[in-house]
């Protein structure tokens, strides 16, 4: 039977808690902040844990 390879780009991005759940960054925070209020761009910098339905097809690809 053959392995799946790990998906190095998913593995990058995403990672898993002790207690199973995936991790990852939120998105739009690299280009034109100056329009986005203060509130916003404070919770773009923390990591959000990733919806139940999406964790077993990241953790197929990051093999953890």
């Amino acid at each position: 039977m053959g392995k799946l390879k790990t998906h190095r780009a998913s593995a990058k991005r995403f990672d898993v808690t002790a207690g199973g759940k995936v991790k990852m960054n939120h998105a739009q925070h690299r280009h034109k902040l100056g329009l986005k209020t203060a509130k916003r761009k404070r919770n773009l910098r923390r990591g959000a844990i990733l919806s139940p339905s999406m964790t077993p097809a990241v953790r197929t690809l990051i093999q953890k």
